[in-house]
């Protein structure tokens, strides 16, 4: 048997671990160490995880630098935060960063974020950060149907991760939530319970996911039996504003849906306001399931049915891939789709509307 490796410590007189010392401890050659190190797809996942953790253990830290120089990378994943978005600010943010910092940590890299408040300064801002190089990678949240981010990494060949999916796959790798199968899911439900006017609230159609859940909307009407009445679809909303305008035209129709799917929380709990406006209540006179999970919608009254994501795991797994993609592994073997989480809660029960 061999000798136990030493674990040496960190302090202001002790000398940097070297990665040689990383290998001896191993058993391994400095050029498998350091393409473990450096997630090389030709090292296996087993090997790599095995390095990685005796690197922690001895507290060894490669020279920024160095690395840099060496195989021209800076060992930093890049994300831009665009404060335009209807929902920028909100709380589900912090978790989605938290994810995407612990995810790049995890796999021995840090998180470079920028910001831009508007289409125009959000390509800029990413052209500058390739021209200074601040990353060897970036997260795109919110993949868009043309998406301008997309475009600008293909053509300049940097590695990239989707949180979204797109139909010209070429290049892209993702990970996205199945907001398609929880539309349909949303419709089931609501047949189970007697619905047969189903109305559908679609978020912005400049975005991936809206035409996936407005498809899964459609194949859960086609699944229960039921038709698609165009007079009861609406789309582009993504605010508290945009559901109570929806909300209050499709409530207003001479045969007013008994039941609402918002592709979106945020407009499920303005199809609320739209309703006490109009002295409907939800959960009896009208049925609403959204999507998302936000706070907001467990503390409505009464609580928002819906499909809950957990934006942390979905950070850490972007992360995850992305590095994958930086260490050469192809594009098409990055791809990674989750299921949201069903919360039935008090906005949908039985149709009294029979």
């Amino acid at each position: 048997m061999g000798h136990a490796p030493t674990i040496l410590s960190e302090g202001p007189s002790r000398v940097r671990v070297t990665i040689n010392e990383v290998a001896e401890a191993l058993h391994l050659t400095k050029s498998t160490v350091s393409r473990a190190l450096n997630g090389y797809p030709d090292i296996s996942e087993a090997t790599q995880l095995r390095v990685k953790r005796m690197a922690e253990r001895m507290n060894y830290q490669p020279l920024s630098h160095a690395q840099a120089i060496k195989t021209g990378r800076t060992r930093s994943l890049g994300f831009v935060l665009q404060l335009a978005d209807h929902d920028a600010q909100r709380p589900f943010l912090a978790e989605f960063l938290a994810g995407l910092s612990a995810g790049s940590t995890a796999q021995g890299y840090t998180l470079t974020v920028a910001s831009a408040d508007s289409e125009t300064h959000l390509i800029e801002t990413f052209r500058t950060l390739l021209r200074e190089r601040k990353a060897d990678g970036f997260i795109l949240p919110r993949a868009m149907v043309s998406d301008p981010r997309v475009e600008l990494l293909r053509s300049a060949k940097v590695p990239f991760v989707l949180f979204g999916r797109q139909a010209d796959p070429e290049g892209c790798c993702w990970f996205d939530i199945r907001g398609e199968d929880a539309m349909q899911e949303a419709v089931m439900h609501l047949s189970e319970l007697g619905h047969r006017r189903i109305g559908f609230i679609n978020g912005g159609t400049i975005y991936s996911y809206a035409k996936l859940r407005g498809e899964g909307f459609r194949a859960g009407m086609a699944q229960a039996g039921m038709a698609v009445d165009p007079d009861l679809i609406c789309e582009n909303s993504v605010t508290l504003d945009d559901g109570r305008e929806a909300a209050a035209l499709l409530l207003k129709l001479a045969h007013p849906p008994t039941a609402i799917v918002c592709a979106v929380d945020q407009v499920a709990l303005g199809v609320y306001l739209a309703a006490a406006d109009l002295g409907i209540t939800i959960g009896r006179e009208l049925s609403v399931v959204g999507y998302d999970g936000i706070q907001e919608g467990a503390h409505a009254q009464p609580p928002l049915t819906t499909f809950a994501v957990d934006n942390r795991a979905a950070g850490v797994e972007l992360a995850t891939l992305l590095v994958k993609c930086i260490g050469g592994e192809p594009s098409e073997n990055l791809r990674k789709t989750a299921n949201a989480a069903f919360v039935r809660r008090g906005s949908t029960g039985p149709c009294i509307n029979l």
